[in-house]
């Protein structure tokens, strides 16, 4: 069992336009309706691979009602928080003229302690039994900033592998309870290093300092760029297949999921980002967020090259 943590999930909705004019009124070619957010889109993807997952969290309202709707009729496992709050919905435009994706996010909305409080208890009861832990995404305001520090040691008591995918105060609060992996994208590393990093070798001392902090291993996703993967001695750089892609958001969730789904079955490091790379690119041929076929990653991961780099 993997446990998937993550407090911000989303109802996403997908619209599609042949042609967007700002300032104008906008006739949708398609639009289609699904559950997301970084956690969701991770248990998502590992329950399309195979892998028994408990997804849990905070929902809320008539969204929050959608999604536990959508992910139980998949057969998903979840365990999530009932709050007062509506949960939060994105929407994602597609300018099929121009080649653009652009995401409109609603932002989380604050959580009392108390629910913090009844989080923190359904995931002491489930890591018990769970291989791995991946923490996603943004912490709703109003949870503490060492949310994922304290899951952290809670895995890593447990004897499961944690895994975090988050950024600035979060992610550093984490480093301090070691987790064997984090996975910020390009953007997100350089806003938690606090500086640009603007080459290669800029980036890996990064995750180097990543490693120092506490990481066991960094992995840092760079969109259509090769994606860098740092052990504390290794390096590799792997470049994705060449695909045509429909919608690339939700990518960064589809890798982080096959990367857990290769490590905890042994694989070392680069080769868990080779299926990763491809679990990314399945995802960005299709419409929704967190979406794949497994055939196209069976078929998409003998196209991705990776190669071992100085450090």
């Amino acid at each position: 069992m993997i446990l998937c943590i993550g407090t911000t999930p989303a109802v996403q909705r997908v619209m599609v336009f042949r042609k967007l004019a700002l300032e104008s009124v906008n006739r949708a070619a398609t639009t289609i309706d699904g559950v997301a957010g970084k956690s969701v889109n991770v248990a998502k993807v590992l329950h399309a691979l195979g892998e028994p997952v408990i997804a849990v969290g905070f929902l809320g309202g008539a969204r929050g009602a959608y999604v536990r709707q959508v992910l139980e009729a998949r057969g998903i496992e979840l365990d999530f928080v009932t709050v007062p709050e509506n949960t939060r919905q994105c929407t994602t435009v597609i300018d099929q003229s121009a080649g653009t994706q652009t995401e409109l996010v609603e932002e989380g909305r604050p959580v009392g302690p108390e629910f913090y409080e009844k989080l923190m208890r359904r995931i002491r009861r489930h890591v018990k039994s769970c291989r791995a832990v991946v923490m996603s995404g943004t912490i709703t305001p109003g949870c503490p900033v060492s949310l994922y520090l304290e899951c952290t040691r809670l895995a890593q008591a447990a004897g499961a592998m944690p895994i975090v995918d988050a950024q600035g105060p979060a992610l550093l609060e984490a480093l301090k309870a070691r987790p064997a992996l984090v996975k910020p994208n390009q953007a997100e590393l350089a806003a938690t290093a606090g500086r640009e990093l603007k080459t290669e070798a800029a980036a890996v001392s990064a995750m180097r300092e990543l490693c120092e902090r506490g990481a066991e291993r960094v992995v840092v996703t760079a969109g259509k760029g090769p994606t860098i993967a740092f052990d504390g001695r290794n390096a590799w750089r792997i470049r994705g297949p060449r695909i045509a892609a429909v919608n690339p958001i939700g990518s960064g969730d589809a890798f982080a999921a096959a990367l857990v789904w290769r490590l905890v079955r042994g694989d070392d490091l680069g080769e868990s980002c080779r299926w990763a790379s491809a679990s990314g690119a399945a995802n960005a041929l299709q419409l929704m967020a967190g979406e794949v076929d497994r055939r196209d990653i069976d078929r998409l991961a003998r196209q991705v090259r990776v190669r071992k780099i100085k450090t």
